[in-house]
């Protein structure tokens, strides 16, 4: 949502009715490894969530696919869909999206918030700590005007959890 990685010629706030954000991905790759899973967020089931979409050029088209490809789907925890989306104005449009596959041995389904916080706590990959995802999550909404007080929770925990772990 906040780092595209691609060209884009417009960027608009958005609604995905039908899902809604969540820490229900195992993450091995990007925020985990095999030996210490980490969590990172899917598109799950139910609800609605608030994100942005983006209008990209059809010159730009194959290299921010090949790229978003390459971003979301190491190891495949998604299925790609093509899906129907609100914008901040009320026109609705079909856009690229990434859901979490629930058939996928990375689903971690509906955790409550201590195993998310357990699981994030202390977790790294490639892409950097796991409670760096989450912060970065947070702050982001905050900037798109988004209050997510469930995330807010989530890393505050974390930040508890990881204070504690330094102090062992």
């Amino acid at each position: 949502m906040w780092r595209p990685g691609f060209p884009y010629l417009e960027r608009a706030a958005a609604t995905l009715h039908g899902r809604r954000r969540a820490f229900c991905i195992y993450s091995v790759h990007h925020r985990g490894t095999h030996a210490r899973k980490g969590l990172v967020l899917g598109l799950a089931p139910g609800g609605a969530v608030r994100g942005i979409a983006y209008r990209i050029a059809a010159a730009d088209w194959p290299a921010a696919y090949a790229y978003l490809m390459e971003r979301e789907q190491p190891t495949e925890t998604y299925v790609e869909a093509k899906v129907a989306v609100r914008l901040a104005g009320g026109r609705r449009i079909e856009a690229l999206s990434f859901l979490s596959d629930k058939a996928h041995p990375q689903w971690a389904g509906v955790l409550s918030p201590e195993r998310q916080a357990e699981l994030i706590a202390g977790a790294t990959g490639i892409s950097g700590r796991n409670i760096d995802y989450l912060a970065d999550l947070v702050s982001h909404l905050r900037e798109e005007g988004i209050r997510d007080r469930a995330m807010e929770t989530l890393l505050a925990m974390v930040e508890a959890r990881e204070k504690a772990l330094a102090h062992d």
